[in-house]
């Protein structure tokens, strides 16, 4: 079954889509000159630079060597824990043997 994307909620106003009739009356082109302004100096706009990027790229790159130890870290851990079971259940062994 569709669902009714249209359906109206109790509590909303519709808009209001009457037209203003001083808007469909022609009116004058303006020909005056402005001054020309200099666009350097008019409006002042920040410019984004890269380096945002740059460091959202040194971020991921700084984690990811993070990541990269602790998995080294943790497979060397597993190592270390594995070999000193082997060397424990070996002298076990040669107690009873």
């Amino acid at each position: 079954m569709a669902k009714k994307r249209n359906k109206n909620k109790s509590g909303t106003v519709s808009m209001d889509i009457s037209t203003d009739t001083s808007q469909d009356l022609p009116q004058a082109m303006d020909t005056s000159e402005g001054k020309i302004s200099n666009p350097t100096l008019g409006v002042v706009r920040k410019i984004k630079k890269g380096a945002p990027v740059r460091r959202s790229k040194t971020v991921r790159k700084q984690k990811a060597i993070d990541k990269a130890v602790s998995k080294n870290q943790q497979s060397e851990e597993k190592f270390s824990k594995k070999k000193s079971k082997l060397t424990r259940i070996q002298a076990a062994k040669s107690l009873y043997h």
